[in-house]
């Protein structure tokens, strides 16, 4: 196994971060990797936003849900899918079609992910904010975006002051397919919930006793932020 591949298989979600900031040639390297991403059709429909400044630091931490790490965390980066540069360069692109916005999701979800194993691959740690999507619209006053630009998610990254336990994954037998769509084996299920109580159990924080499917199950029970499509419609998105 090459040191990649080692990083890729060691990510853990970091939560919790020393007071200590990166260094400008940390940051830059991090911000370059996830602009060497992939890019549909070279459309670079992403941007980023650094927030340096505390106060909305601490203002963005409870509209994502309280979560205190993105105020102390070294860095906090939020992605956007960005089409207003389009619309600046050419008034006359089409920009409503969900395709667009798809695009813009999906390039930026691997901008971000080559952003955090290169800061894996320094030492460093973070984790994903989705909840920044609680409060969309205040977040995207908060960070001035204009039209044609949307909030997705934000990244917390700095020096790890904890050392979770990986988390157990889904088997590949689960997860992979070949030729065509396979009907679910719930006893691998059944052996993924085992296994995933008992890492909950045992983990060094937050231990809980529950399944994966009863959690999962629960969540997708219930309503899942429905006024994301009204928010992206707003922006001019994802609106035919």
């Amino acid at each position: 196994m090459n040191p990649v591949i080692e990083t890729i298989q060691g990510h853990r979600s970091i939560r919790s971060f020393q007071e200590k900031p990166l260094t400008k040639e940390q940051l830059d390297t991090i911000i370059a990797s996830g602009i060497a991403a992939s890019s549909s059709s070279l459309l670079q429909t992403v941007s980023i936003i650094r927030v340096t400044d505390p106060d909305n630091r601490r203002v963005l931490a409870e509209l994502a849900g309280n979560q205190p790490y993105v105020a102390s965390a070294a860095e906090f980066l939020v992605f956007c899918i960005d089409y207003q540069r389009h619309a600046s360069m050419n008034p006359d692109v089409q920009l409503e079609y969900t395709e667009l916005t798809l695009i813009g999701a999906v390039d930026a979800g691997i901008m971000a992910q080559n952003c955090l194993l290169a800061a894996e691959s320094l030492g460093l740690g973070g984790v994903y904010i989705g909840g920044l999507r609680n409060s969309p619209k205040e977040v995207d006053e908060l960070l001035g975006l204009p039209q044609y630009t949307a909030i997705l998610f934000g990244m917390c990254l700095g020096y790890p002051a904890q050392n979770p336990e990986l988390k157990p994954r889904l088997s590949p037998q689960v997860i992979v397919h070949e030729n065509q769509y396979q009907p679910l084996d719930h006893a691998m299920i059944t052996e993924y919930d085992q296994r995933m109580e008992s890492y909950y159990l045992n983990r060094s924080s937050n231990t809980k006793q529950q399944a994966w499917s009863d959690q999962v199950t629960s969540k997708l029970c219930q309503e899942q932020r429905p006024y994301i499509r009204d928010y992206l419609n707003s922006k001019g998105l994802a609106k035919k």
